[in-house]
């Protein structure tokens, strides 16, 4: 009964993917790059360049202001993009819909980037101060008046408290480690909820913190290793590239383990798993990003273009090039382990490092959703929905560390969809509001 109703699910997941969100993320996607004349292509030099210029800001103590440095809203918000959906869920896509569906991941990574700005600039617009010296924003405060009703507000904020519980990564870190290490998936559970919880506390400017610690080692360690694996199989990249490209038109045949795919199905898996992976219009980037302190908006906007450029061109496709040019994409292995494998042809050891390198990059991603899902739950009920939302979790999240991840993955992707579309829609009600540029 239960795998049915999964079955089911997956179905309408796919459908949605393959068809509304597809529609939604290249529509606007592509509406906002004609208007802006590809702001995020054209001015992407100006934009890394203002994204470095942020690190040589100080917050002054003297005279405090309102919000968190810039750099933690990025630090945080990013957490979030860059996690276990880079080196396990971006690798469903190409088991499932073939080497062809990683274009249409950077299809939606190119769209979503105009998407994610102008979610956080809208996010910014909208956004009022708070009794803590800080800012509330996000999707609650602007759709609204994009839907011109007020009950949509708490709707997202529902959406996002459900999204906010991470269930697929933590299901993924507490199978990782308890395999690999061989300790008990009870405690394992245990310490890994404790430790979310604990951090959670802090909030936004607390697993910022983190993150800008833990984030950027996960980055040069990971790339360090991709780059030495690809210069070892670099005769066969051509052939690699070809097939992705190829496969992105065409059907493609079943070949070793995989069982064939069909163009939608490569659209679906592309654009799913790579939305999923950078948070292309689910609202908690503006959430997080509201509370910066400067009041740049567009600049602060801007700063989602780099973070979806890390998460979808270099993370992502590295993940994937990975498994592509080392053949694990049609070996049959689970998911979860195929960059494992990959990179343990080259790099002893990966049974013992790869499940702390998914501890690292699941905890970031998990509180960074968090704490969006306290705020938001705070929206709702200031009184009763944060705590009702820790009871939540502390349920949630044990009792989905012992189902099928793959189960735990479409509730995820699903909740994803849903707030894709709510959030897609009322941008594009809003759309005459958004600004480019970096002033």
């Amino acid at each position: 009964m239960v795998n049915q109703i999964f079955h089911i699910l997956e179905w309408v997941n796919d459908f949605i993917w393959s068809h509304l969100a597809f529609v939604l993320v290249v529509g606007l996607g592509g509406y906002f790059s004609f208007k802006s004349r590809f702001f995020q292509i054209r001015r992407f030099p100006a934009i890394f360049g203002s994204f470095v210029s942020f690190f040589s800001q100080r917050t002054s103590t003297a005279s405090p202001v309102a919000g968190i440095h810039p750099l933690k809203a990025f630090f945080a918000a990013i957490g979030g993009c860059i996690g276990i959906g880079n080196v396990v869920a971006i690798c469903t896509a190409v088991a499932i819909g073939g080497p062809g569906a990683l274009l249409w991941a950077w299809v939606g990574g190119l769209a979503g980037m105009l998407i994610q700005y102008s979610e956080v600039y809208l996010g910014m617009s909208y956004r009022v101060k708070n009794k803590q010296g800080s800012y509330d924003g996000g999707p609650m405060y602007f759709l609204p008046v994009a839907y011109k009703i007020q009950w949509i507000a708490p709707v997202v904020c529902l959406l996002l408290c459900f999204y906010g519980v991470e269930i697929f990564m933590f299901n993924v870190m507490v199978d990782s480690i308890s395999v690999n290490w061989g300790f008990n998936q009870y405690l394992v559970t245990f310490v890994l909820l404790v430790a979310i919880l604990v951090v959670a506390l802090g909030g936004i400017n607390r697993v910022g913190e983190v993150c800008s610690a833990l984030i950027p080692l996960f980055i040069l360690l990971y790339l360090a290793m991709g780059v030495w694996v690809l210069i070892k199989h670099a005769h066969i990249l051509p052939q690699v590239f070809k097939s992705i490209f190829e496969g992105a038109f065409t059907a493609q045949a079943a070949k070793g383990a995989f069982a064939g795919s069909t163009v939608g199905l490569a659209i679906s898996m592309g654009l799913s798993r790579g939305a999923y992976s950078g948070d292309i219009g689910v609202g908690y980037t503006s959430v997080i990003h509201a509370e910066s302190s400067t009041t740049q908006f567009q600049r602060q906007a801007a700063l989602t273009i780099v973070g979806i450029f890390i998460d979808t061109f270099v993370i992502c496709t590295m993940s994937i090039l990975i498994v592509l040019s080392t053949g694990h994409w049609n070996s049959g292995i689970d998911v979860s382990l195929m960059v494992q494998e990959a990179l343990g042809l080259f790099f002893p050891y990966m049974h013992f490092f790869m499940p702390f390198f998914l501890f690292l990059l699941g905890y970031t991603t998990i509180l960074a959703y968090f704490v969006v899902g306290v705020k938001c739950a705070k929206f709702i009920s200031p009184k009763w929905g944060p705590r009702l939302y820790y009871l939540y979790a502390a349920i949630a999240l044990p009792l989905f560390a012992f189902v099928d991840a793959t189960q735990a993955f479409i509730l995820m992707s699903l909740s994803g969809a849903l707030l894709l579309i709510i959030n897609v829609f009322g941008m594009f009600l809003l759309r005459k509001e958004v600004r480019f540029g970096l002033d």
